[in-house]
């Protein structure tokens, strides 16, 4: 058995996370700068058996597609290349980031935590593999 990684992509930074083993649990994992992302899955992938990945899909309220799907889509055919045997999913990933920003609000965070937009990334990333889970298990 292996884990599912969640990727929330943007064109400066993404935040990455990654299920248990078990696939139970969605845990955030990084914010890694856009450039260097092939780089971190590689490691990442070699450090633990990794069987599928959920990228969200940037749809906006009128339900158009944003402009970052054509940098998402590059990103999808480079990771095939590299990683041939992982599934690549696609998720709506629309609320994500006001949801990421609520629940971190109400954690306790300082101010200053909070408008950190790498952490907002990262905890997307994790909404968006949660509810992929929670998907699969209807």
């Amino acid at each position: 058995m292996g884990q599912i990684i969640s990727i929330d992509y943007g064109k400066a930074r993404c935040g990455v996370a990654a299920t248990d083993d078990m696939k139970i649990i969605a845990s955030g994992l990084d914010t890694v700068e856009t450039r260097f992302l092939i780089d971190f899955l590689k490691k990442y992938v070699v450090e633990n058996s990794v069987e599928a990945m959920v990228v969200g899909l940037p749809i906006d309220l009128k339900g158009n597609i944003s402009e970052v799907e054509t940098d998402i889509l590059k990103f999808i055919e480079n990771f095939k290349k590299e990683f041939p045997q992982i599934e690549v999913h696609r998720l709506d990933e629309r609320f994500t980031s006001k949801m990421a920003s609520f629940f971190i609000s109400q954690s306790g965070k300082s101010k200053k935590q909070r408008q950190q937009k790498g952490l907002i990334d990262k905890v997307s990333a994790t909404i968006i593999l949660q509810n992929f889970l929670e998907q699969r298990t209807r």
